[in-house]
């Protein structure tokens, strides 16, 4: 009896899924698309977050030097910086070498380059700092000394890269939730109303049901059953998409952006990303139907 009302069940909500195929399938389609912005936001937060973990992971402070300075002078300064003790490696990078470098990462500006009579990169110091190197005090403090010596010009330190993206990756991260967001209200709002237009059709059958003596749960667990099933749908839709996206806009993309195609990559979802995403869909469908049915099928 009761895996006969269960059947009943599915194979009614089923049936309203298919015979009101047309705005069902509008319902899917605007879960998909705002759960698809969230899913957009959720794939550059992840880049973002992966390139501030590569620069914090590459802790590393560049001191750049006077052109021309003789051996000892450089062996000197090289000396000063492996005498702390926050320093894993030093190498030296020719000013040849830096220009090289960025031809190798920048092809798109070797024009500017070219147009150039002399190199402008100067040589310099790059110093790998211990991984377990906490205190940011220690840090500045030291390349204060260092930037004081005689034949040190300059220094670059890269954390603030890595707070900047940091920060970054949250802003990203809070715009497409909020965009999401609207967008997620206007597809709840979609299917409650899909949902009261699918009880207004089934009118007379619910009718039937009630004289036949059905309880109000079960004339009610169809509608819910069909919010799920296009949450479900629509979050599976947004997922199918993201990843194309991001297996297609590197190529098509991506190489058009030149030195920022870094910033504007799409890094796949997480496990824990993509259930939520599902949940979400599923969550939005369900309440959906809830209101709707609370709201429009009085029995």
């Amino acid at each position: 009896m009761i895996f006969r009302q269960i059947w009943y069940l599915v194979r009614t909500a089923a049936g309203n899924i298919w015979t009101f195929r047309g705005r069902n399938l509008v319902s899917v389609l605007i879960i998909g698309f705002s759960f698809l912005v969230i899913g957009i936001f959720l794939a550059l937060s992840n880049n973002l977050t992966y390139l501030g973990q590569q620069l914090s992971n590459n802790l590393a402070i560049s001191f750049f030097l006077e052109n021309n300075l003789k051996a000892p002078e450089l062996e000197s300064i090289k000396a000063q910086i492996l005498a702390s003790e926050l320093v894993d490696q030093v190498t030296f990078v020719s000013s040849e070498d830096a220009l090289n470098r960025f031809r190798a990462n920048f092809p798109e500006l070797r024009e500017i380059l070219d147009n150039l009579k002399s190199n402008p990169f100067p040589p310099s110091y790059e110093v790998k700092l211990k991984e377990k190197v906490l205190s940011l005090q220690a840090i500045v403090y030291f390349m204060e000394k260092i930037k004081g010596l005689k034949g040190v010009v300059d220094v670059q330190f890269n954390q603030e890269w890595v707070e900047k993206m940091d920060s970054l990756s949250r802003i990203v991260q809070a715009v497409g939730f909020f965009l999401g967001g609207i967008l997620i209200l206007a597809s709840f709002f979609i299917i409650s109303n899909v949902v009261r237009l699918n009880v207004f059709a089934r009118k007379n059958e619910i009718e039937i049901l009630r004289l036949v003596g059905a309880t109000n749960t079960f004339i009610r667990i169809p509608f819910l059953v069909e919010g799920f099933v296009l949450g479900f749908l629509g979050s599976l839709i947004s997922l199918a998409i993201l990843y194309i996206l991001v297996k297609v806009f590197p190529v098509y993309i991506g190489s058009s952006l030149g030195a920022a195609r870094e910033l504007f990559t799409l890094r796949p979802l997480t496990l824990e990303q993509a259930i939520w995403l599902v949940a979400g869909g599923v969550v939005t469908g369900t309440l959906g139907s809830v209101t709707s049915v609370s709201r429009f099928l009085r029995i």
